[in-house]
């Protein structure tokens, strides 16, 4: 032995050779169980590479399950970069490429993503052979032709929506040099016509509430149409949001997506909204700040009854929203500010091209003001500015 060194411990070395290896395989091929936690990892090679991603559980069968979902949806994200690389890919390859970006947008709302991908599924319902195509050989003529017909099937909105989903993904093979242009821009959008809702007249909105059995579900009806807020807002109200010193709720929205705009704003009470949340404060007593102010979610069972038997049409949730819309423009409140309380981040422009005709009386009256006269007294306005 050379001087200075030391031969190794014999009980150590005998410990090393027998130490247990950090990885156990498993009975399927890519799966391996990593031994200090007992958690089942993937391994899998795709185009020379070597991916592993820990699977989250200690169940083997959970386990295989789980691989067989990360295998395909590697080998399939592979695929559609191959296909971006090359400038060849099919309609499929492009959906792959756009729904990866699409969820990844850190700019849309959740919602916003559930629902473009919902238009994706009835485009490759309505299109059954579109996802095999060659993405350079959709034409012109096979866009209009699918489009002709989804027109006949489905409104205006969803049409729009759809063919601008489909308008995206071609984008994608646009932009991988799969082809020269996009054969879906000649698709013209359908003309969207605003219905006038049917909205309950003031006597038949109370003979409804009349006819609700159970009266949280009634106070639901009731704060719709106070607050003119979207359902999906009012069911995130608690009581921490409602200030009654100064009179007003925050509107916060749902809790993941927030407001459909993204912001919090803050609503007014009117006079029958403060008489009413004043009643359901004192009849919960025990209430909690994080507690939902409306304990019903629904009221479409019971007012759809309560229109049967009254013999006028039904209305949803939304036109609760169309009420307190209605009601405000009828005494011709400030259009900006109406806007404001809902919501609307238009300053109002919606409202005046959907409500206009609530306004005959006040578009005359304010008619008669204008002059071009010298000598005429300037007209007041008395806070009923559009």
């Amino acid at each position: 032995m050379e001087k200075g060194k030391t031969a190794p411990n014999s009980s150590e070395s005998h410990s090393d050779s027998k130490r247990e290896p950090l990885w156990a395989k498993s009975p399927y091929a890519n799966l391996y169980r990593y031994v200090p936690s007992q958690v089942y990892f993937a391994k899998i090679r795709v185009n020379g590479k070597l991916v592993r991603k820990s699977l989250r559980t200690k169940t083997l069968s959970v386990a295989k399950l789980r691989l067989d979902d990360f295998d395909k949806g590697l080998r399939q994200r592979a695929a559609s970069q191959i296909a971006v690389a090359t400038g060849k890919m099919t309609f499929g390859n492009a959906l792959e490429v756009y729904l990866k970006r699409l969820r990844g947008d850190i700019s849309l709302k959740p919602r916003t993503k559930t629902y473009r991908e919902e238009r994706i599924a009835a485009l490759l319902k309505s299109w059954p052979s579109l996802k095999d195509m060659d993405a350079c050989k959709i034409s012109k003529t096979d866009c209009l032709n699918w489009a002709a017909d989804y027109q006949t099937k489905f409104s205006a909105t969803n049409f729009n929506n759809t063919v601008g989903s489909l308008k995206l993904v071609l984008d994608v093979a646009v932009e991988a040099g799969a082809r020269y242009d996009n054969p879906a821009k000649f698709i013209k959008k359908a003309r969207i016509i605003l219905k006038e809702p049917d909205l309950p007249s003031q006597d038949a909105f109370e003979k409804i509430l009349g006819m609700i059995k159970h009266q949280s579900v009634a106070d639901l009806v009731r704060f719709q149409a106070y607050s003119g807020m979207r359902i999906s807002e009012t069911r995130q109200v608690t009581w921490q949001d409602v200030d009654f010193e100064k009179e007003q709720i925050v509107v916060r929205g749902e809790k993941e997506t927030g407001t459909k705009n993204w912001e919090i704003r803050r609503a007014p009470m009117i006079p029958e909204m403060k008489a009413l949340l004043e009643r359901i404060r004192d009849e919960q007593p025990n209430r909690q700040l994080s507690d939902p102010v409306m304990s019903k979610k629904e009221f479409r069972g019971s007012v759809k009854t309560a229109c049967r038997k009254l013999g006028i049409p039904n209305f949803n949730h939304h036109a609760m929203r169309h009420l307190f819309i209605t009601r405000c423009m009828e005494l011709n409140l400030n259009v900006k500010m109406i806007a404001d309380w809902v919501g609307h981040k238009d300053g109002g422009t919606l409202i005046l091209k959907r409500y206009a005709h609530l306004r005959p009386d006040y578009s005359w009256k304010m008619a008669k003001k204008v002059t071009f006269s010298k000598t005429a007294t300037p007209p007041s306005d008395n806070g009923e500015n559009v």
